[in-house]
This record gives C-alpha cells, sequence and structure tokens, in this order.
C-alpha cells in the first residue's frame, strides 16, 4: 500500500463526501480510491468511514484521522513547493470559472501575452455565475461578483464593481428621464435575477446620508448582463447594470446614464480557491494576473 496516496484518497473522499468524486478529481478510478481507503483501515484497524447505499460518512476516528492527514499533506505540499517552485514553470490544464461579460469584455482580450509567458499551461474558461464546489468538479479558482460566504475557500478581492442606470435614447425620449430614484415606477424597467439566490435584485441607491431602496414590477427579468444590455438597447427601458458592462455603450452614445448623481450599491470581485498554506504554480500565477489586470483599469475602482 502506498500510505502517502491511501491518505490523499481518503482525505479526498471526506472532502467532496463520495469514492467517484473523490476518484474524478484524482483522476484514479473508484475502486481505486474504494482499495486504498480499505488498505487504510486495515493498516490501522479501524473503520475510518461508514458505507451505506445513499452516502459515505465519516466516523469518529475517521475524523480525527482526517485533521492528522489533512496536516501532513499539506505540510508535504509546502515541502514540495519550497524546493520546485522556483524551477518548476507553471504547466498542465488550469480550470478557471468567472462571470461571461467579465471574461469576454476584459479577460479573454488579455489572453495572448499571458499564455505565450506561460506556453505550458492549458486554460479552461468556464463562464457563469452559478455556485460551484471546487474540489468535486476539479475546478482551481472561481472569480465571482459580492460578498462570499464559503468559509472553506481563500477569497482574495481584486476590484470594485459599481452599477449604473441607464437606458436608450429613444426610450428616453419618449418617456422623459428620472429624476430620482423615486420617479422609476412610473418607467419601464427591467430587473434582474440574481443567479445565486434566484430573486429579483431590489434597486438600490444612495446620496449622502440618504438611502433608498425600491422593489419594481419591471416588464422584463433576466439573469445575464449581455441579455441585460440587449434589452435596454432594445427600448424595453431602464436597466441597472454592471459598469463594465455598460461603458462600451455609455461611450458610443447607444445607452445614456440616468441617476448619475445617485451612487448605487458596489459589489467586491474576488477571486476565490481551496484554503491551503501553498497555492499550486499555476494557480499562483493566473490569480496574480487577473488581480493586476483589474486594479489596473479605472472601471473596477470603488467609486
Amino acid at each position: 500500500m502506498d500510505r502517502m496516496l491511501a491518505m490523499q484518497a481518503f482525505a479526498r473522499v471526506v472532502e467532496v463526501g463520495g469514492f467517484t468524486k473523490a476518484g474524478d478529481s484524482l483522476q484514479l478510478s473508484k475502486t481505486t480510491v474504494s482499495d486504498l481507503v480499505q488498505s487504510l483501515e486495515k493498516h490501522l484497524g479501524v473503520r475510518l468511514l461508514q458505507r451505506t447505499t445513499r452516502r459515505v460518512t465519516v466516523t469518529p476516528d475517521g475524523a480525527a484521522f482526517y485533521q492528522r492527514c489533512a496536516l501532513i499533506l499539506s505540510d508535504l505540499d509546502e515541502a514540495e513547493a519550497s524546493v520546485m517552485q522556483a524551477r518548476v514553470a507553471p504547466k498542465g490544464r488550469l480550470r478557471v470559472d468567472m462571470p461571461g461579460a467579465l471574461a469576454r469584455l476584459f479577460v479573454i482580450p488579455q489572453l495572448p501575452p499571458f499564455l505565450a509567458r506561460y506556453p505550458d499551461l492549458r486554460l479552461e474558461l468556464g463562464m457563469g455565475l452559478r455556485p460551484v464546489h471546487l474540489l468535486e468538479e476539479g475546478i482551481d479558482c472561481v472569480v465571482r461578483l459580492g460578498m462570499q460566504s464559503d468559509s472553506s475557500l481563500v477569497s482574495r478581492r481584486i476590484g470594485t464593481m459599481s452599477f449604473v442606470c441607464c437606458a436608450s435614447p429613444a426610450y428616453l425620449r419618449e418617456h422623459g428621464t428620472p429624476r430620482r430614484p423615486e420617479d422609476l415606477p412610473a418607467h419601464r424597467c427591467v430587473n434582474y435575477v440574481s443567479n445565486r439566490t434566484g430573486r429579483v435584485m431590489d434597486w438600490e441607491f444612495a446620496r449622502g446620508g440618504q438611502k433608498v431602496q425600491l422593489t419594481l414590477d419591471g416588464v422584463l427579468a433576466v439573469n445575464d448582463h449581455d441579455a441585460y444590455v440587449v434589452a435596454a438597447l432594445m427600448n424595453f427601458g431602464i436597466v441597472k447594470v454592471a459598469n463594465y458592462v455598460a461603458q462600451p455603450y455609455l461611450e458610443s452614445g447607444q445607452l445614456t446614464e440616468v441617476l448619475a448623481d445617485w451612487t448605487a450599491e458596489q459589489l467586491p470581485i474576488a477571486v476565490l480557491y481551496p484554503q491551503s498554506r501553498h497555492l499550486s504554480a499555476k494557480v499562483r500565477v493566473f490569480v496574480d494576473w487577473v488581480s493586476e489586470l483589474l486594479q489596473q483599469d479605472p472601471v473596477f475602482q470603488t467609486r
């Protein structure tokens, strides 16, 4: 029995809650993972996992052993990294998930020099805002908008996302321009549905010490920033959209900002990755690069 591999297999089963998912993340078969854990249990003389047809749970002995395994595996990663980091170039598959509009407008256009600098990287870029389980799905890191509550992940803030209210010039010519948030219920508004909660988001504003929060009966609701902008361009009404998505259309005159003297809420943009005292070289270079990319652009600065 390879005791280190067996410990790694056992720890991954605990972390992802099953043999199949553990095998997928370790690129081993379910049978191999099961055999490794059984060999470890036989070696230790205790049952580490309780198996049923529906689920796998950790026993009290297994929970205690897992804590030790996690420390040992982390120490091993750190020891290897301290020797290898300086001479090993980032390589292999790097799986990242981020909002589609952010990837399309800012990340993908800047990728050629990044990938030229690290020719052995193979980047897989998923686009969305759905909740993901990094270990189960084999994703190295995600870029997310807003406050994150998953304490099992490290969150590194890389920028700030602001919202702007805007509409097409044609809509404003026909329906007039709102001067304050309280004017919005008299207008046609397009709502945005949160991908995280599945609920229509309220419209929040602040100016000085005054705060206004509105729940609007919109004519349309979408859960995609690109679709949100298209709705505004097609004269559906007023939208409250991410500033980095709206910026090209505001600069071209296709959209016009309204309520500019009212500040819409701002959200942090963060990179999240599993907790570890050591980041792999491929994740580290990507996190540093995307952080620098956003922090250099004024659109991602706090207003």
